[in-house]
């Protein structure tokens, strides 16, 4: 009678040590089983409680949300970056292409930084290896930087490119959202399209600023290159030009805060 009795215990030890905590709310303290051989006690059970504690970091994880590997960010940050991700740096990434995002911190306020991003009529300010960009004539935007507008780029030599023709799909000032597309030119970057944006984030001190700009881009692998080099290619200049405009940026900050403000009239 013992080992049968303990024969049963081990049974529904082990049969509780499978339970996931998806299948924990749909166990009730007093279905039949549990109800015919050992009534629902009065209080809490030391394993119900340490069990109970076991699904509390279950549910903490499930919140919050797993960062891309090289990101470089906490998961307090993306958190927060997560709609900003969902909204514009999701792809449907095809067979034959590759995509990445890429994140750089600045210490700048993010309309200081969104200054410089948007603008479509000059790159080089912050993008490497652009020799000159022209935007072309456009009679009924003039100047105005608008979706459509389609920009030159002659790219400096000793890169496998030498001109690129890209289209601004997208600038949303209220958002601080950039998007552009190369349709044409001599390179190797085919059906290119990136989006950068620029955030703030929650500083961990009052007075600190935290701006972080996330650039992703979908482009197709060329031919005689595999995934993983063509991403490692377009990763490299991205990081490249992200840091330079944090190093601008915040130069930018510097000097403005640095200027005496002018004599109250």
């Amino acid at each position: 009678l013992a080992s049968a009795s303990t024969a049963r215990w081990s049974s529904i030890k082990c049969t509780s040590r499978q339970l996931t905590p998806a299948r924990l709310p749909f166990i009730s303290p007093c279905s039949k089983p549990l109800c015919r051989t050992h009534p629902t006690p009065p209080h809490p059970t030391a394993s119900s409680r340490v069990q109970s504690m076991e699904q509390q970091p279950v549910a903490a994880a499930a919140m919050e949300p797993e960062v891309p590997a090289g990101l470089g960010l906490t998961a307090a940050e993306y958190a927060q970056l997560l709609p900003t991700v969902e909204a514009y740096h999701r792809y449907a990434v095809g067979p034959g292409q590759c995509s990445s995002l890429v994140a750089q911190r600045i210490e700048a306020p993010p309309a200081a930084v969104w200054a410089i991003v948007r603008r479509f009529d000059c790159p080089q300010v912050y993008k490497h290896f652009i020799r000159s960009c022209a935007l072309r004539p456009d009679p009924e935007a003039g100047d105005e930087l608008r979706p459509g507008r389609l920009r030159e780029v002659s790219v400096i030599s000793g890169l496998p490119a030498s001109t690129s023709t890209e289209r601004l799909d997208l600038l949303d000032d209220a958002r601080r959202a950039f998007g552009f597309t190369i349709t044409g030119g001599e390179h190797r970057l085919r059906n290119y399209r990136s989006v950068t944006t620029v955030s703030e984030l929650s500083p961990a001190a009052p007075a600190e600023i935290c701006t972080v700009v996330l650039e992703s881009y979908v482009v197709d692998v060329p031919d005689g290159n595999s995934e993983e080099d063509t991403r490692l290619f377009a990763d490299t200049v991205v990081r490249l030009n992200l840091q330079k405009l944090k190093s601008v940026a915040e130069a930018n900050a510097a000097a403005a805060a640095a200027t005496p403000a002018p004599p109250a009239e």
